[in-house]
């Protein structure tokens, strides 16, 4: 078993833990929120679901992996998404608001265009080679 695939397994797992934390996190704030609830507290479990458990596992079929510096931007836009869903939601129970909501997409979409801006050198690398 390669180094990459040992990488792309330990990603998968860790954002199976993660979805399946969030999803765990959300039913409980639900269930003890006396009938209030927010959509962004109880799909916070989608962002590490769709962008780390399907990515993952699509790339595991195809015997391929990501390098580890997209992974890691990757899985900081992941965890950004997540954890400001669940704050906007936390938010959206207790019936207030906060300016810092918007900060979490941001970085997140920064976090995203970085992993894609590596993805795309590594493939240009790839394409192009020295010699």
């Amino acid at each position: 078993m390669s180094t990459s695939e040992i990488r792309m397994k330990k990603f998968l797992l860790q954002q199976l833990a993660a979805t399946l934390f969030f999803a765990f996190f959300g039913a409980v704030y639900e269930a003890f929120g006396h009938g209030v609830y927010s959509y962004f507290m109880i799909y916070a479990f989608a962002f590490p679901l769709l962008m780390g458990v399907l990515p993952a596992v699509m790339q595991l079929i195809r015997g391929k992996a990501f390098d580890r510096v997209f992974l890691f931007f990757w899985t900081a836009a992941i965890a950004s998404f997540s954890v400001g869903s669940v704050f906007r939601g936390v938010l959206d129970i207790y019936g207030t608001t906060n300016s810092l909501v918007v900060v979490y997409p941001v970085v997140g979409g920064i976090l995203v265009l970085c992993a894609l801006s590596c993805l795309l050198l590594r493939s240009r690398r790839l394409a192009f080679p020295r010699h």
